[in-house]
């Protein structure tokens, strides 16, 4: 692995901040399939893990209803990240640009492109998240693809410069992940504990989810300044848990408990409950496989009804975006003890779902991806949608 640390600034140790939170299912090292399939609802082979979480479980019939499109006529949107004060940022993978969209009335300020990014395939201009102290560092932090690599840059946001020059030089702190053709990992968020995690994907490359020294197929955890972060569970090393195939949603429960979205390849796609250290079993186990060493998902899905790429928690649930099965997915889990009955909502509305982002209280921010040449341009450009859960 290469972990370029730069010199520490002095504003990146504070406060927390909320979370930011694809490809589609298909196999191996060959693009995933992103074409929309109408399949059965909701399966039940999904389950807890058994241990209660504190606080009331969440109604069982949950709803989710849309209540205002907020912008439209965004190219391939990939990242989200709110900002403070209820505006948003959003990237564009394939142009490699960051726009912010007014939270009230969806009017779009260009803050610039971000120098060194080079899409192609799955790869480009992915995940955004603030930095932890944000308000006085206005720094925006970026995961994307290079001719050579996956990594992490953080970019000084200076809105009093005019639309188009408002990002400064990107600062790397993190390189040296995998790219490929396809899974590429790209979310980031910065936890309650103010470190930054990132999901990667296995670039196609199967063996290197099972390397613990590959960045590849793994969820990092890093300081604000791409150092491994303390308490990770092996020596001097970024990795947090590994045997992922391509993690592209990363969300935190009320209890501090990470949830990861990742895609299968052609038989399940998994919500996964993170825990430090553990192997989550690709390519060794797709799915549930209740095999000695692996850490089983939470909930799963036939491929055709999910991949899965953002998540976020809100009113006791996950909710998960999918992009080929073109619906938002409902996962209780706060004060659940039993199994697990996701609920799909907004099947086929709006085709397909890339990020989805807690917008506070019962409110989400949802974001749709026709435009990311996977999707079918002609049902309407891509569009921030605010939708109303419970």
């Amino acid at each position: 692995m290469i972990v370029q640390r730069p010199a520490v600034t002095a504003a990146l140790a504070a406060a927390a901040l909320v979370l930011t939170a694809g490809c589609s299912s298909g196999g191996g090292g060959t693009p995933d399939n992103g074409k929309s399939a109408e399949s059965s609802p909701a399966t039940s082979d999904g389950a807890s893990t058994g241990k209660a979480r504190a606080g009331d479980a969440p109604p069982e019939e949950g709803s989710a209803k849309v209540t205002k499109t907020l912008t439209e006529n965004l190219k391939s949107p990939w990242g989200l990240a709110p900002l403070p004060g209820g505006d948003l940022l959003v990237s564009s993978r394939d142009e490699g640009t960051i726009t912010r969209v007014d939270g009230d009335t969806g009017k779009k300020t260009d803050l610039g492109s971000v120098p060194g990014v080079s899409p192609a395939g799955e790869g480009g201009l992915m995940g955004l998240a603030l930095s932890p102290s944000y308000a006085s560092d206005h720094m925006v932090y970026a995961y994307f693809t290079t001719e050579s690599d996956n990594r992490i840059a953080r970019l000084l946001y200076d809105e009093k410069k005019p639309s188009g020059q408002q990002l400064g030089a990107p600062d790397t702190v993190f390189k040296g992940i995998p790219k490929g053709g396809v899974h590429n990992g790209g979310r980031i968020a910065f936890g309650p504990d103010k470190m930054l995690y990132a999901g990667t994907g296995e670039t196609g490359d199967t063996g290197l989810a099972q390397d613990k020294k590959s960045l590849g197929g793994k969820i990092l955890r890093l300081t604000p300044d791409g150092d491994p972060a303390p308490g990770n569970p092996f020596d001097d090393s970024p990795v947090y848990s590994y045997g992922h195939r391509n993690v592209q949603g990363l969300a935190w429960g009320e209890d501090k408990q990470l949830w990861a979205a990742e895609f299968g390849q052609d038989t399940w796609d998994e919500l996964n409950e993170i825990k430090a250290g553990d192997n989550y079993g690709w390519p060794e186990v797709e799915g549930k496989g209740d095999e000695e060493g692996f850490h089983d998902p939470v909930a799963q899905w036939k491929t055709s009804e999910a991949s899965p790429s953002g998540i976020a928690y809100a009113e006791g649930s996950v909710w998960m975006a999918g992009l080929r099965g073109e619906r938002l997915w409902r996962i209780p889990v706060r004060g659940v003890d039993n199994a697990v009955e996701p609920q799909s909502f907004l099947k086929g509305e709006h085709g397909r779902l890339r990020t989805v982002v807690a917008a506070g209280g019962d409110k989400l921010w949802l974001v749709t991806n026709e435009t990311d040449s996977r999707g079918t341009p002609e049902k309407g450009d891509d569009k921030i949608l605010e939708v109303t859960v419970k």
